[in-house]
Order: C-alpha cells, then sequence, then structure tokens
C-alpha cells in the first residue's frame, strides 16, 4: 500500500511541469508574431529611406551628366576651328580636333555636320559621311539658334541622346555640332547596386533601364513583361511571409518596393524596384536568436519532464525489438541484392550485344554514304557516254569510261580508308597539296554543278599548300562539305559557294554557303544528326570528315556568317620537309 500511495504524488507532480511547458510555447509564439511584425515595419521603412536615398543620388549623377554635356554645343559652335572649316569646306584637320575635345568632355561622341546635314567630322570615324538631314537632333537645331536636346531609338536598342546647336558665321548657318550623351554607364553602375532602375520620360515611356527588355514601353508593360509567374504563386507569397509588407510589384517573380523620384529635367521620373530580401534576412536573423533562445528553455522544460529514463527491462527490449527489425532488413536487402547481380549481368550481356549491333550500323551506314556519290557520278557518265556512242563520237565517250575507271578505283579507296578508320593510322600519309585536292573535288563534283545553276567562286594560292595526310580522304572530307553547301542552297534565289585556300601559319580550307545558317551547332558533327528529308542523307558526312581532319591533326570547325548561311572552316597543319627544317636550323 505504501508504493502505491507514493506514485499518486509523482503522477499529480508532473502537471505544473507540463503547464510551463504549454504556457512557455504560448508564450514564444505571441512573442515571435509580435517581434516578427514590429521588425518588418521598422525594417522596411528603413529599406524604403535608403531607397529613397538611393535614388536622389542617382538623379544628382543624371543631371550632373546631362548639365555638363549641355554645355559642350554651345562652347563648340564658336570654335574658330570648327567654323572655317565649315567655310573652306576643308574638314582634313576637324576629326582630330573633335578627339582632342572628347575626353576632356567626357562625352560618348561628338559629331559635325554640314549644312546638308552630312558628317563631316567624327570622334568615331566609322560614322563619316553619315547623312542626317532628316534627323531629329539636325532639324531641330537648324530651326533655332539654342541648344537642343532630343531622344532617338537606336537600331541596336535603347536610346541615343544628344544634345545638338546650329553653328552660325555672321548670322548664316553653316551646320550643325551635335555632343552625344552617354548614359548608358550609369545604367551599368545602377544596375551593380539597385535590383532594377528605369527613367521615363514625359509621355511615360521608358528611355533608360537596366532591364534592356523595358526600354520603350510604358512602366505597366515593363512590369507585365517580368511579373511573378502566376497569380497561385502570387496569392500564396502574399499569405506567407509578406502579409505584413507594402507590397508595390512584382518583379522576375519577387516581391519588390518601388520608390519614384522626379527629375528636374523635361518631365522625366525616376523609379527604383527593391527586394524585400534584405528585410526579410535582418528579420529572420532576429526571430532565429529568439528562437533559439526558446528552444533553449524548452529543452531545459523538456529534460525536467523526462528526467527519469526508463527502465532497463524497457531499454532490453527496445534493443531487442530494433535488433530484430534490422536482421530483418538485412536479409531482405542480401536478397534484393543478389536479384540486382543477377539483372546486371543480363543487362551487360545485352548492352553488348547493343554495341556489337549499332557499331555494325553505323559501319554500314559510313560505307553507303561515302559511296553514294561516286555512284551517282558512274551514272551521270555512263548516261553521257551512252549519248555520246549513240552520236558516234567514240573517243569522247572513252573519256568518260576513264572517269568511271578512275571512280571505281577511288571507291576502292574509300572501303579501304574505312577499315583503317577504326585504327586511326598514319602510315599511309604523304604530303598532299591541298589545291590539287580542291580541284579534285572540284571535278567529282561536276556532274552535280552541272545540272543546278550555282556559283562557284574558287580562290586558290599561287604556291603549293602542302599538308601531311591522305589526299583520298581530304578529297572526302572537301566533297561532304561541298555536298553539304549545295543541299544548303537548294532554296535559295541565287545560290553562291565560295570555296578559299589560304596559307599561313596554318592551311584554313574555307567553305562558305547563302543558305539558312545551321540550326544546332553543337550537334552538327554527332553522328545520324541531319536536317535533312528522309532518303537524303544518314548524318555522316560530318562526323566522318571531322574525324578524318583530326587524323590529319587538324581541326574542322562551322559557324553561322554573319550576313547569312554557314561557314565551314577546316585548319591543317603545314608540312615542312624535315631538310628544309635542317637548313633553316642552320
Amino acid at each position: 500500500m505504501a508504493s502505491k500511495t507514493d506514485d499518486i504524488p509523482r503522477v499529480g507532480a508532473r502537471w505544473p511541469l507540463r503547464t510551463a511547458f504549454a504556457a512557455l510555447v504560448v508564450v514564444a509564439i505571441v512573442t515571435v508574431y509580435i517581434t516578427n511584425q514590429f521588425l518588418t515595419e521598422r525594417f522596411t521603412e528603413t529599406t524604403k529611406n535608403r531607397a529613397e536615398i538611393r535614388s536622389t543620388l542617382y538623379v544628382g549623377n543624371l543631371m550632373s551628366e546631362l548639365q555638363r554635356a549641355s554645355i559642350v554645343p554651345q562652347l563648340l559652335a564658336r570654335d574658330p576651328q570648327l567654323i572655317g572649316a565649315l567655310n573652306s569646306a576643308d574638314y582634313s584637320q576637324s576629326t582630330q580636333r573633335l578627339i582632342s575635345f572628347v575626353d576632356e568632355i567626357g562625352a560618348a561622341s561628338l559629331l559635325l555636320l554640314d549644312r546638308e546635314g552630312r558628317v563631316v567630322a567624327a570622334t568615331d570615324r566609322n560614322r563619316l559621311g553619315e547623312g542626317h538631314r532628316q534627323s531629329a537632333f539636325f532639324v531641330e537645331a537648324l530651326r533655332g539658334s539654342s541648344t537642343v536636346f532630343t531622344t532617338s531609338p537606336r537600331d541596336e536598342g535603347g536610346y541615343a541622346f544628344a544634345y545638338s546647336r546650329k553653328v552660325e558665321d555672321k548670322g548664316t548657318g553653316l551646320g550643325v555640332i551635335v555632343v552625344m550623351v552617354d548614359l548608358a554607364k550609369l545604367e551599368r553602375q545602377w544596375a551593380g547596386v539597385a535590383d532594377a532602375v528605369l527613367i521615363t520620360d514625359s509621355e511615360g515611356r521608358i528611355v533608360l533601364s537596366t532591364e534592356p527588355r523595358w526600354r520603350g514601353l510604358s512602366e505597366s508593360e515593363a512590369l507585365a513583361r517580368q511579373s511573378a509567374p502566376s497569380a497561385i504563386e502570387r496569392a500564396i507569397r502574399v499569405t506567407q511571409d509578406w502579409s505584413a509588407l507594402p507590397i508595390d510589384a512584382y518583379l522576375r517573380g519577387e516581391a519588390v518596393m518601388r520608390v519614384e523620384t522626379r527629375v528636374p529635367f523635361r518631365g522625366w521620373r525616376m523609379v527604383t524596384f527593391t527586394t524585400y530580401a534584405s528585410v526579410r534576412e535582418r528579420v529572420n536573423g532576429v526571430l532565429a536568436l529568439e528562437i533559439m533562445g526558446f528552444a533553449i528553455l524548452l529543452a531545459g522544460v523538456f529534460w525536467a519532464m523526462n528526467r527519469k529514463a526508463r527502465s532497463r527491462v524497457l531499454f532490453f527490449q527496445r534493443e531487442s525489438a530494433e535488433l530484430r527489425r534490422l536482421n530483418l532488413r538485412l536479409q531482405r536487402e542480401i536478397a534484393e541484392r543478389r536479384r540486382a547481380e543477377a539483372n546486371l549481368q543480363v543487362a551487360e550481356q545485352t548492352l553488348a550485344q547493343s554495341s556489337k549491333l549499332a557499331a555494325l550500323g553505323e559501319m554500314s551506314a559510313a560505307v553507303s554514304h561515302e559511296l553514294n556519290q561516286p555512284l551517282a557520278a558512274m551514272k551521270t557518265y555512263l548516261a553521257g557516254a551512252r549519248l555520246l556512242l549513240s552520236r558516234k563520237r567514240p573517243e569522247e565517250a572513252l573519256s568518260s569510261f576513264q572517269r568511271i575507271d578512275d571512280l571505281i578505283d577511288r571507291m576502292g579507296a574509300i572501303t579501304r580508308q574505312l577499315k583503317s578508320y577504326a585504327r586511326k593510322g598514319g602510315s599511309q600519309f604523304e604530303p598532299v597539296d591541298a589545291r590539287a585536292a580542291v580541284e579534285s573535288a572540284l571535278s567529282m563534283m561536276e556532274p552535280q554543278l552541272s545540272v543546278r545553276e550555282v556559283v562557284i567562286t574558287k580562290t586558290l594560292p599561287s604556291t603549293p599548300a602542302l599538308v601531311w595526310g591522305d589526299r583520298v580522304r581530304l578529297e572526302q572530307v572537301i566533297i561532304n562539305l561541298l555536298r553539304n553547301a549545295l543541299d544548303a542552297t537548294k532554296q535559295a534565289e541565287e545560290p553562291k559557294v565560295d570555296v578559299l585556300l589560304a596559307v599561313g601559319e596554318t592551311i584554313r580550307l574555307t567553305v562558305r554557303d547563302n543558305g539558312p545558317g545551321i540550326e544546332d551547332l553543337d550537334a552538327l558533327f554527332e553522328p545520324f544528326y541531319t536536317t535533312k528529308e528522309p532518303g537524303d542523307g544518314v548524318g555522316l558526312g560530318l562526323a566522318i570528315s571531322s574525324g578524318i581532319v583530326g587524323d590529319f591533326g587538324g581541326r574542322l570547325t562551322a559557324r553561322n556568317a554573319a550576313a547569312g548561311g554557314a561557314v565551314f572552316e577546316v585548319d591543317l597543319p603545314v608540312w615542312q620537309d624535315e631538310a628544309d627544317d635542317l637548313d633553316a636550323a642552320e
């Protein structure tokens, strides 16, 4: 009876600890909630004040840049040398005169236009001769006698800002001096500090922005282009951590604070967007410390509630049960491991068989691909020989048969090269004149060139272009490149293929076409990659050509030309005789 009586107070003594534990949890939740609300509002206000100060500094920098450039046209319009150049039409020293000013002024560029709007002097010599008769900075400057500021869109994107003023002599307008203001450097400075900055003109059009895609749009259109990913995500963000924040907009899916500042220049406005990431980080830092403190207190209370360990019997029972479960789990894992090893052996056998079949298929496709060109040429020569024989011209028919015989030899050489392709051997290499290889390849392509009206421009050096390799395989590479170029120009109105062979530190063969260009440069040299219709190609030509050029110690590359079309370049090392090298060393 005494033992039962002793147990009753022990059970009742646990209730104060449990009450203290629950009260501490409630206090922790209330404290964290109040701290979150208070610090969020305080740090948000601090962040907003900093953003306003930063915007004021940005506006000051912008106005300083504009005011400094606004004085320059007035000074240059009175320069005697520039006035004399416009009177005499002698601009030999004018460009140098402007270049001497541009570093001191800090402008993007300076332009001097004559009475017809033609650029006669410029710090950027590439702009000499440009016509700006219809440009706003030229027309507005000629109409008045003061300095005018204009904003005009650029072809490459963005806007160009210019101050211009009429150059006069005795009341007669001689031309216009233009100072291009470099405001793009301010955009780069802003991009390194703020999340997003934009400048709008009096019409609400964005003329400067750290986001290039915003230029030319209104603010609402710009935010619609880069808003939160979806309405559901926006709702989740609002209902979670940001419920107490005055969210102004969403940028790239992030809630941002919007700060607008008036620019004292032609009704311009500056708008900056700053994310709440810094606010949340500072708030979370304080909350983490509070939570850690309450966690320590809760851990102490929990330890007090569970200070007495369970009996040793329960401990051993639990350990025995755990060991039994681990034993059963280990047995299951051993059985699964054995099954996996058996499946792996079957998979390895299947993979080996598949690899053999894939290698066989690739070799057969390569043989078919490389023999199609000689077979097509033989068919054309046979048709020509048949026609010549029917017209009683046997001598010319014999020439066609001789070409067919050469093609048969070439097919034999191709099959021998394909056999040695896997060995990557160089025992049959010899000095080869790349010029002769180009001429031979063009001769091989003559039947296809005669069918289509393709302009072939061939540029070869006057001196030998010797490389160390195999002539048949080099011709094989050139024919593949020419055939691809002809296929690429099928849809061109005026098909054209340029073949250029140049000798320098390396020997470079360039094949350029005016087709649609290459869509996927990364996968271009992979086997079986092709953009042709089924039946027109299997996608092995460039893969084989790249391997051949690699065997020669060179490199085959491809790119899209700036004016359109594809450009293939073969770079090979120049072969030099060892005797010549010894003579040069002596």
